[in-house]
């Protein structure tokens, strides 16, 4: 119950513009993130709608006790969310007694504007848009399980499995309890848009990463082979660093760093309940790392995924629709950290390959940023050509940005997100 209670002072602060749902989210100090996440969006979404619902059903005035916000987000789950399954609360069993009316006024709103589904009862700018028809891509954790066994599993729940994908478009088509394996990574299952897994039992046993298939291909392809040593420069919240590990086979050696100790502390509970044993948490800015530390004089693999403005993230799509490129100001704030992190990681004396990774959409942190990087070391790294058969492409804005991925909802059906494969150039014998 705990979970409807958080969502709706996270709503209140959201509305009395205490701050954004992310920062009031991950500030609230709740343990399952992207349930409150996606609970406080989707009732933000809907909010017009509910109101409509409330107040047509008299809740307000038949339940003196009932707070407003916390009234939106139970009509929520209960008519369109997840349906209250198993809850037995105090609110619960108070929204129960009203079902029936609630139901039959979202019935009255929906003949009333001449819709029959849910989501036609929404503003147009507030439709789901591609963001929303993004299939959930679930990570097999090789650390644990494999993929054969989850999908058994999986199709012992009543789960149709049709096999590995074979274009985008099967992807795309995919409805109810169907899944698929992806076309491109092998331990990648594929589900329709909106399967909530979060209380699957192979989830919280760590068996299973909820992971967007775009941020799998940084680990998948700076592909450190076991036994490597590999630097995960800005690592929380972690899943990444999961993907690191389950390619090395925990053996080799992490070291993994990030600034913010809340997030660090998420992180050592994600990567205990993945089964990660070859990691090294420090609570330290990647800059004040040494390059000429003993520590690190093996490292020939690092995963740089720096702080950005997140404006390919599907949750900011979906919690400010149509909001616009961030401000100049902090895009070339964040652009100069991103190429001093990106400049300093290519000095580590074994590097061999690296990848830069952002979930943004803004050219000024993606292709400038690399293309700044190589003007600074010239001769010394080069982009690597890599996945040629994938459709999205680096901005034309340098001569080799074309080696560069980009990824969308529209062209790739994931996240907004951007990666490059720095190598180090060979100098001939």
């Amino acid at each position: 119950m705990a979970v409807y209670g958080v969502a709706a002072a996270v709503l209140a602060g959201v509305e009395s513009r205490q701050g954004s749902i992310k920062g009031l989210v991950y500030a609230s100090g709740f343990q399952n993130v992207k349930q409150l996440y996606a609970l406080v969006c989707e009732t933000q979404r809907y909010s017009a709608v509910l109101d409509a619902v409330i107040a047509g059903a008299g809740l307000l005035s038949a339940e003196k006790k009932l707070r407003p916000h916390l009234a939106k987000v139970l009509v929520y789950d209960l008519l369109l969310g997840r349906g209250f399954r198993g809850g037995r609360g105090r609110w619960q069993r108070l929204l129960h007694r009203h079902q029936a009316r609630l139901k039959a006024e979202l019935a009255r709103l929906k003949v009333h504007r001449g819709v029959s589904r849910n989501e036609d009862l929404l503003e147009v700018g507030s439709r789901p848009g591609p963001a929303t028809q993004v299939p959930r891509f679930v990570r097999v954790n090789t650390l644990k399980t494999c993929s054969d066994d989850a999908i058994d599993y999986f199709k012992r729940q009543g789960f149709s499995y049709q096999g590995r994908a074979s274009s985008l478009e099967d992807l795309r088509a995919l409805k109810g309890k169907c899944f698929l394996l992806d076309l491109l990574l092998p331990e990648l299952l594929v589900f329709p848009a909106q399967t909530d897994l979060h209380e699957h039992p192979l989830y919280q046993a760590g068996h299973l990463i909820l992971q967007d298939k775009a941020s799998c291909l940084p680990a998948m392809l700076l592909a450190p082979p076991p036994g490597s040593h590999v630097i995960d420069a800005c690592a929380a919240p972690g899943n990444k660093t999961s993907h690191l590990a389950a390619l090395l086979k925990n053996q080799g050696k992490i070291f993994a760093f990030d600034l913010d100790a809340k997030r660090l502390a998420s992180m050592a509970t994600l990567l205990a309940r993945a089964g990660v044993s070859c990691c090294e948490l420090a609570e330290e800015d990647f800059l004040a790392v040494s390059p000429s530390d003993q520590r690190y004089c093996q490292v020939q693999y690092i995963l740089l995924d720096p702080s950005c403005s997140g404006s390919g993230m599907l949750s900011r799509q979906l919690e400010e629709p149509g909001a616009g490129t961030p401000s100049k100001e902090r895009l070339h704030a964040l652009a100069g950290f991103q190429q001093r992190a990106l400049c300093h990681a290519l000095t580590f004396p074994s590097l061999q390959r690296l990848v830069y990774s952002t979930c943004s959409l803004c050219q000024e942190e993606n292709e400038d940023v690399v293309q700044g990087a190589l003007q600074q070391s010239p001769g010394t790294f080069r982009l690597a050509p890599v996945l040629p058969c994938w459709p999205h492409r680096g901005l034309s804005t340098f001569p080799g940005a074309e080696h560069c991925l980009r990824a969308s909802p529209e062209t790739t059906l994931t996240g907004g997100f951007f990666v490059a494969v720095l190598e180090r150039v060979e100098v001939p014998g």
